[in-house]
């Protein structure tokens, strides 16, 4: 059998290893046979010396950068020499023991591997020398992502670990992120059925006080709704880092004094080294409970040669233990906390998060809660789609050999890496990432296409690849570029437009698409004319459009689009409708007629302008700025203003030199907008949508669009190229400041869940020093967040992550853009100052995106933040065909829904994943939207009914899985480690729902549940006339 060279390479160098521990056993003479087999100690202080590699997945190189070793000059980092190495050094020794995080990496060394190295790893894993822990595909952010993806990457590399190991990892190790989320703690952590989490970075305030009360170590409980019934163990390094204490490094050319310990040599140390052994030990022990410590035996990229890590301890092991003061053991994050736990400690108690995070005076890691905004735009765009691209694969069935999800599960995956959707890689890994991503999206595109192809010829089974159908879509439809919608339509052809909602409830919406032509009507899937509404395209979306065209899809467009076209639609759950376009010869012919053409006009001046037509108003004032916001619906009537603050970047100097950068968020005053007189205010009005027009400057305009049948604002911002002329960097966040008292209170989402609230420079943990008033209250934002006072709450939600503030009472801030020409000392040793050039051109980035606001009556307002909050994750997805004479003749079926005919799921429930999994069996998670008491209807008990939702399919066997889907609930919830509080109970009312009868198929979730099922299906049916037509 021919074996590739690296295994062959590899499996030689095993066996020299097991040849070589076997001789070092047995042979007698000149050799010390080091005793590393110590366990625990009772009475001691035990160290438990952790060997472990912290391997990014993505940062200054990119991923298969790193793992094969190549662009030294950036780094010298190979992470297939660490894998090899590492095993080569467990075999020489059974008691050394190492963890592995990174299944992005681990993948990519195993299916490189023979079968003989496959059957050694394994017994490593099983005896425990080898342990994976965290096991998702990286090591995720937990600022920037969503909880979506953050589920899916982790299932991800967990599910593997499942398949080829047997083996489901207990503990939580988010050691490099800046700053932890609550949703972590909780959600993947005790969902996922950790003991415990591990975590390095926190405020330097907060982790010195916790370090002088013995606090490093606590119970968190992340959740206010689920309380107890989702903490975790969780424990914060007493230094920032990750590393082990000074003067304890061993990778080769490490400058740590090594253990001599051979007495016919020079500069034998063994007692000195002992002796720094045993006071680092003590001082650790002195701010740690229990008298078991953790040191970690690694950092970034090391164990590259790992016998000289492996040495060193086997050497320390042995001399510390013959000292006898302190026990030092080779240990794993397990071992460790089982230990913990045993000492029957009572703990203190976390509640919130550990955001923002400064590791030092005027240095606050709040700046990568925007950076990169195009590519945090770009990872929340695909996720919401790779979701409905894997409802669409459900239906159609799963084909390993393509075209499916697969290449984007994985390219989203990694994109989730702390150094990746954060913003704070360099800048040719950031195109790496968009690269992948790009590349799985096309495969997506694919199945999508194949699928509703399949749906809407009615061939969903064997026949569904023998399609006629050409479905095109449009990703570039943000920066108005449509090539389908923008053809030129005769009077024998007309566009369809296929509507799917990946939303479990039925949706009504608006959807707006490019066009050539003023002269249109739009028809509905019962071919019945509808109301549509027609404007020109504004300037500076012409603009963007042809720049970004030619940028990303690599053409010239030779004709712009003249016009955007609107329209209502309305689409089943988990279905679509489909609706047509068609060039009006002459209107005589079309019962409606053809397409309102909105009316457009300039503010004049000392003119107040009202916009809107249903319940929502916007009034501007004489100035062309916003100033009072009104809805008849709810009574409200208040003052508002919106503006632009660009913030001037600190550059840094001699005595000071921390300057903002990719991490770090750090504004040195502010820079005039322009805006201080009057803005040139444009009005369209048509019978869907209203619309202001407003230009602040030369780089930052906006669209406000108010519909007639909604009651929030949806604001449309171009932001760039930001000018940096002057050699400053510049920071640019929109300010909606209202007539409110709120007492320095706000609220952010913790990952797009929970909302945690928030008060301006205070921490509850410690007494806050002061020392950033601005960059110190910025908190990370994917959902969105909200302010209240005695009367109202005032709501934006957002479309990608970025990073938010309330630095005066009544006033809400996000920062959209950051363009900045200095490095701020973190690592990356590159400025953010994206620029996109192709040939013969190039400019700073310009950002397009949208927010939305709303105002409410108090407690009025959590339903429209969480059923639109999932709308805008999950926006409708458009695919176009055109058709001629001959093709209408054979028409496409015109609605689909894959529940029960009229069936939907309740307001407060949504499906966050359904796919097919490579065994046939299918993947479910259902997640309750709400907190308990944020809304008094839907803060409630929602059931689910499994046979109107699989209507047409029986459900052979379900099984209730954890949330990361590798074992099931019940097994994790008996394993589950039960920890001890300090003080007195906290009174709490936890609501889950029970157990589902096999029969009923029923699902119930409590608030802020989310439960993942694996289901089998008994046969899967031809689609009736009820679900299709």
């Amino acid at each position: 059998m021919m074996l590739r060279r690296g295994s062959l390479v590899m499996e030689v160098a095993m066996l020299v290893a097991l040849a070589l521990a076997s001789a070092l056993g047995s042979a007698e003479g000149a050799y010390i046979a080091y005793n590393t087999s110590q366990g625990i100690v009772e009475g001691k202080i035990n160290v438990h010396l952790v060997a472990h590699t912290h391997d990014d997945v993505g940062w200054l190189k990119t991923v298969d950068q790193y793992y094969v070793g190549s662009n030294n000059s950036i780094q010298g980092a190979c992470v297939q020499n660490v894998l090899d190495s590492v095993i080569s050094a467990l075999l020489a020794d059974k008691n050394r023991k190492f963890i592995y995080v990174e299944q992005a990496f681990f993948q990519r060394w195993w299916r490189n591997q023979s079968p003989m190295v496959h059957k050694i790893v394994k017994e490593l894993v099983d005896s425990g020398q080898l342990e994976f822990i965290n096991g998702g595909m990286c090591m995720h952010d937990e600022a920037a992502p969503h909880y979506i993806d953050m589920i899916e990457q982790t299932t991800l590399g967990h599910r593997f670990i499942k398949e080829e190991f047997g083996k489901t990892p207990r503990i939580g190790w988010q050691i490099d992120p800046f700053g932890h989320s609550a949703v972590q703690a909780y959600l993947l952590g005790a969902e996922v059925g950790f003991d415990s989490f591990f975590f390095a970075r926190i405020d330097y305030q907060d982790r010195q006080k916790r370090k002088d009360e013995k606090n490093l170590e606590f119970v968190w409980q992340g959740s206010r709704t689920l309380g107890s019934s989702s903490q975790i163990f969780a424990g914060a390094f007493p230094n920032g880092n990750y590393e082990p204490p000074r003067g304890f490094y061993f990778e080769v050319n490490d400058d740590s004094p090594l253990v001599q310990d051979d007495v016919l040599l020079y500069d034998y140390n063994v007692q000195e080294r002992v002796d720094d052994f045993v006071s680092a030990a003590i001082s650790q022990a002195n701010v740690t409970r229990t008298n078991h410590i953790m040191w970690t035996m690694g950092t970034d990229f090391k164990y590259q040669y790992a016998r000289t890590w492996f040495r060193q301890m086997d050497k320390l092991i042995h001399y510390v233990n013959k000292d006898g003061r302190v026990n030092a053991l080779y240990s794993t994050p397990s071992i460790y906390t089982d230990a913990k736990h045993a000492a029957n400690e009572s703990w203190p108690l976390k509640t919130d998060d550990f955001f923002p995070y400064a590791d030092r005076a005027n240095a606050y890691w709040t700046g990568y809660f925007t950076s990169r905004p195009a590519f945090k735009r770009y990872v929340r765009t695909l996720s919401g789609y790779y979701l409905a691209a894997r409802q669409l694969e459900f239906l159609k069935g799963r084909s390993d050999s393509g075209p499916n999800a697969d290449a984007l599960a994985d390219a989203l995956a990694i994109a989730q890496h702390h150094d990746g959707v954060t913003g704070t890689e360099k800048q040719h890994v950031a195109d790496d990432y968009a690269k992948r991503l790009a590349i799985g999206y096309t495969e997506a595109e694919q199945l999508v296409s194949e699928v509703l192809a399949c749906l809407t010829e009615g061939k969903l089974n064997a026949s569904c690849r023998n399609v006629s159908t050409k479905f095109e879509q449009c990703p570039l439809l943000n920066i108005s570029y449509c090539p389908p919608s923008e053809a030129n339509l005769h009077l024998n052809k007309r566009l369809v437009l296929v509507v799917y909602n990946s939303l479990g409830w039925k949706r009504v919406d608006i959807v707006q698409i490019p066009v050539s032509s003023n002269s249109v009507v739009v028809r509905d899937s019962d071919g019945k004319e509808i109301e549509s509404q027609i404007w020109p395209l504004s300037s500076p979306s012409i603009r963007i459009r042809n720049f970004y065209a030619r940028a990303h899809a690599g053409v010239s467009p030779s004709n712009a689009p003249r016009f955007w076209l609107a329209f209502t639609v309305t689409v089943p759950p988990l279905g679509f409708n489909t609706y047509t376009v068609e060039a009006v010869g002459s209107q005589s012919k079309h019962e409606g007629g053809m397409s309102t053409f909105s009316s457009v006009f300039v503010q004049e001046d000392a003119e107040t302008i009202e916009v809107g037509q249903g319940n929502l108003r916007f009034i501007y004032s004489a100035d062309g700025k916003l100033s009072r916001i009104l809805n008849k619906k709810n009574t409200v009537d208040m003052l508002v203003q919106q503006s632009y603050t660009v913030y001037r970047s600190y550059n840094g100097s001699e005595s000071d030199p921390q300057a903002s950068g990719a991490y770090i968020f750090r504004p040195n005053g502010t820079i005039p907008t322009g805006t201080a007189g009057r803005i040139q205010l444009t009005v369209v009005r048509g019978p869907i949508v209203e619309e202001v027009h407003q230009e602040f400057n030369t780089w930052i305009s906006q669209i406000t669009r108010i519909y007639k049948e909604k009651e929030h604002a949806e604001v449309e911002f171009i932001i760039g190229p930001v000018p940096v002329d002057d050699q400053v960097g510049k920071e640019v966040a929109t300010q909606l400041t209202a007539s409110m008292i709120t007492n320095k209170t706000f609220y952010t989402d913790s990952n797009g869940r929970d909302f945690i609230k928030r008060i301006r420079d205070y921490r509850a943990d410690w007494d806050l020093e002061v020392n950033q008033p601005i960059a110190g209250n910025y908190y990370p934002i994917n959902l969105g967040m909200y302010m209240v006072d005695r009367n109202f709450e005032f709501s934006v939600l957002v479309d990608r992550a970025v990073g938010g503030a309330s630095v005066a009472d009544g006033r809400m801030e996000l920062m959209l853009h950051r363009r900045l020409l200095h490095d701020d000392s973190r690592g990356v040793a590159e400025s953010l100052n994206e620029v996109i050039c192709f040939p013969g051109e190039c400019e700073g980035l310009t950002i397009q995106g949208k927010f939305y606001v709303r105002i409410d009556p108090l407690g009025g307002g959590a339903k429209w933040r969480r059923s639109a909050g999932q709308e805008i994750y999950s926006p409708l997805l458009l695919a176009f065909v055109e058709q001629d004479e001959v093709e209408m003749g054979s028409p496409l079926i015109r609605t689909f829904s894959k529940t029960s005919t009229s069936y939907s799921l309740p307001d407060n429930v949504a499906v966050i994943t359904l796919q097919e999994l490579k065994d046939g069996s299918t993947l479910l998670r259902l997640a309750h939207l709400y907190e308990m008491g944020e809304d008094k209807d839907l803060s409630t008990m929602a059931s689910v009914d499994l046979k109107k939702l699989f209507e047409g399919r029986k459900i052979n066997k379900i099984t209730e899985m954890n949330l990361s889907a590798n074992q099931e609930r019940a097994t994790m919830e008996k394993k589950r480690l039960v920890w001890k509080v300090e003080g007195a109970p906290r009174p709490e009312t936890v609501l889950r729902g029970g157990p589902v009868d096999p029969v009923k198929l029923i699902v119930e979730l409590g608030p802020m549940e989310i439960r993942t099922f694996v289901l089998m299906f008994d046969y899967i049916f031809l689609y009736t006339d009820d679900s299709m037509r």
